[in-house]
Parts: C-alpha cells; structure tokens; sequence
C-alpha cells in the first residue's frame, strides 16, 4: 500500500513538473525564436525549383549557377564565425536582430536583382544570416528550456525550416523566385518585432551578473507555481565554475571528446549531400528523367510531417536512436539513388525503373532527413558544450558545418556531371559511418538539464 501511494505521488510530482514546462511565455518565446528559421528554409529550397528560370532571366551557366547557390553556405560560414562571440558578448536576442538586417536586405537584393552581381550579394548576405541564425537559435532555446521538454522545443527549429522548405519547393512551380525571395521576409519581420517581447536567457543573464533579473526570467518561463531555487542555483553555480576558453585551449584532451562529437556530427550531417541535394533536387529529378514539378510537390507535402515526428520522437526515443535511425534511413535513400542511375540505360531494363527507384531513393532521404540528422547536431551541440567552452567550440563546430556545406553545395552539380552512380555511393557510404559514429561517441542526454550533462562528463 505504501508502495502504491508512493509511485501516486511520485506520478503527480512528475504531471505537475511537465505542466510547468509549457507556460505561455515559453511557447511564445520558442515561436518568435524559431519564426527566422522559416526564412533559413526559403533559402535552403529557394535553388531547387527555380534553376531553369534563374539561368534564363540573369542568363547564368551552370558555374555561375552553382557559385550563386554556394554563397548561402560561403556566407553562413562567415556568420557562424562571429556568431558565438556575438552571442558571448551582448546576448542572443542583439545576434537575432543582427541576423535580420542581413536576412532582410539579402532578400531585398534576390527580389530585385538584375544581374549576376546583385543576386550573389544578396545570397550572400541572406547566408550570412542564416549562420548567425544556425548558432544562436538551437543554443538560445537549450537555455530557456526545461530539460523535459528541451528537445522537443529545440527540434521546432527544424520544423520551421522545413516549413519554408516546403513553401519553397511548393511555390517554385508556380510562381516567380522574386516572389518567393519576398516571402522570406515576412518571417524575419516578425522575428524583429516580436524580440522586443521576449526574455534574454537567463544564463547569459546570470554569466552578466544580473542574478536577479536571471531569477525573474526563469520564473516568468517556468511558471508562477514553479520552484526555480534548484534550478537557478544550479545555473549560478555553473556560470561561476566557468571562463571563457582560447582556442588553443579548445584542443586540449580534456575537451576533445566532446568537440570530436561536434565537429564529427556537422561533417556527417553536410558529407551525406544533404545540402547538395536540398539545393538541387528538381536537377536530380530530371536527371533521372521524373517530372521534376510532381517531385517538388510531393517532397513539400511529406516534409513537415516528418518533422513533425521527429519533433515527437526526440524525447520519446532519445538523441542517439532518432539519429541513427535517420543516418540508417538516408543511407538508404542514397543507395536507392545510385542504382537509379546505375540502371539508366541498361539493356532489358524498364525505362521506368530509373525515376521510380530515384524518386524512391529522394523522398526516402528527404523525409529522414527532416525527421533526425536535419535537427539532432545542432540540438546535441547546444547541450554537450560546457559554459567555458561554448564560444569556441560553437563557433568552430558551425563554420565546421557551413564550410564543408559550402563544399558540397558547390561541388555537387560537377559531382552528378563526373558520375551520378558514384556520387549517392559516396554519401551512402558516409550516412552509414554516420550509423557506426554515433553508436560509439554520442551519448544519450534526453532528460538531463544541461548542469547535469556537464556533471555526467565530469565522472
């Protein structure tokens, strides 16, 4: 009987404690955080539908297509190297706000653009946006978040972005790109307005010293009901712990485990052609001779939902299953892809094999995408770097992420010119070490705020 009144109090203790964790502010916080992220998707699927059209209005050849597509990378590297430090300095809501005069007036230069050299600016500026986005987004949300909620609030990143590249995808095949260059703004707008209406995250609150204003944003987040003293002095205690670190310092051996984890997931996450192929999807459908139209609608149909489910199985499942499940389901998509193209044009071979098993091969590693290796390296970096660390380590793992992203971007296009076949070998080959590296490296952190994950290394 005693027993039975003890597992009662303990499940009341825990609904109360979930209760508390998604207070209005909370959600409304995560929104206007998360909103930017809706342009970052425009400008992931921005270069998919519209290629043809691009290159006929600007008269672009494939080089300068291809140079236009990877300055959204060239220019998010440049972004994430300031991103941390900006952040470090004068706090997360000044970088969003400084991401949106880039994003904005790229924009702007996109919509309006009459040659070769507008248009590239504008890419440019709208990347390095996007960088400073990459960083402070996933990292600012971590901070706000209660840990039995943080994954699932940090994945809405990811489910915005696919938003917009849904609407990209979608729209492409009906609509002009200087339209769908002008939907990227109405986000970032309100990103812009709405920060004037959200709390700063209480631990760089509290690594400014301003412990009390730390204490009345935490309380505001968690609830009026909510007991925050465990909480709060958990935070104090690890900002005091902590200062800021060289970057010589990051290589020591101390670090290494967790900066292998960081550097190794942005690697994985761009060598897979994710952004290869998110940029050029509608080449590789007609490539492999499926109607490129049809393609991008399915692909803007199934996208969000798969988020969707990755945002809900982030904390049912944990971090480490969810990723190898989608590096698993991508190394299939690929392979899918590279027999598609090694059967084109084989004798006694049905001309409808090819688009059938690419089409399969695409929205297979689209859709598993989405639902893990899209988010997970960007939410598992927000939480395995201590205080100490987290500038350096941010910074190097996001310009990691974007200078190999610009890379693949650049290279993809030549890539399916040399060999299609070879090319999705080569990513399937990476999305299956991805499987190996995260069953021996990345370790679990669903359920673990991240004070505890620090003292869970330090043992």
């Amino acid at each position: 009987m005693e027993g039975e009144n003890s597992s009662i109090e303990k499940g009341l203790l825990v609904k109360k404690e979930e209760n508390a964790n998604t207070t209005p502010l909370l959600v409304f916080t995560t929104f206007i955080i998360v909103s930017a992220s809706f342009s970052f998707g425009v400008a992931l699927g921005h270069t998919a539908g519209t290629m043809a059209s691009i290159m006929e209005d600007l008269d672009l050849s494939i080089t300068q297509f291809s140079v236009f597509g990877s300055l959204l990378t060239f220019g998010g590297m440049l972004g994430a190297i300031f991103s941390a430090t900006i952040a470090d300095s004068f706090g997360c809501k000044m970088t969003l706000w400084i991401s949106e005069v880039f994003c904005i007036s790229g924009w702007f230069a996109i919509a309006l653009a009459k040659n070769i050299i507008w248009l590239d600016l504008g890419r440019f500026f709208v990347g390095i946006g996007v960088g400073l986005l990459s960083y402070v987004v996933p990292v600012y949300i971590a901070e706000i978040t209660p840990k039995t909620v943080r994954g699932t609030y940090t994945f809405s990143n990811q489910l915005l972005q696919n938003c917009g590249v849904a609407t990209a995808y979608y729209l492409g095949n009906f609509i002009s790109w200087r339209i769908i260059a002008l939907i990227g703004i109405l986000p970032c707008l309100i990103q812009l307005v709405g920060l004037f209406f959200v709390p700063e995250s209480p631990r760089w609150l509290a690594k400014e010293g301003r412990d009390e204003e730390c204490e009345v944003v935490l309380q505001k987040l968690r609830g009026d009901e909510a007991d925050i003293v465990k909480e709060t002095r958990e935070i104090m205690i690890s900002v005091d712990a902590s200062a800021n670190i060289s970057m010589r310092s990051l290589f020591k051996r101390k670090y290494s485990h967790q900066l292998t984890i960081g550097v190794g997931l942005m690697l994985l996450q761009q060598l897979s052609g994710s952004a290869g192929l998110g940029y050029y999807v509608g080449s590789v459908f007609d490539l492999a001779g499926f109607p490129s139209r049809i393609g991008m609608t399915v692909l803007s149909i199934v996208v969000v939902p798969k988020a969707i489910l990755g945002l809900i199985l982030v904390e049912r499942w944990g971090r480490r299953p969810l990723l190898m499940a989608s590096a698993f389901g991508l190394c299939l998509g690929c392979i899918s892809l590279a027999l598609a193209f090694g059967l084109k044009g084989v004798p006694g071979i049905n001309v409808n094999v090819t688009p059938t098993l690419a089409f399969i091969g695409i929205l297979t590693f689209v859709m598993m995408f989405a639902a893990g290796l899209g988010a997970l390296p960007w939410i598992i970096m927000s939480e395995i770097f201590p205080m100490d660390m987290k500038v350096v380590a941010g910074s190097l793992v996001s310009i990691t992420n974007w200078f190999t992203g610009w890379i693949v971007s650049y290279c993809f296009n030549f890539m399916l010119l040399w060999s299609p076949t070879g090319t999705f070998i080569i990513f399937a080959t990476i999305c299956g070490a991805t499987i190996v590296f995260a069953w021996c490296l990345v370790p679990e952190t669903r359920g673990l705020t991240l004070e505890e994950i620090q003292l869970r290394r330090a043992h």
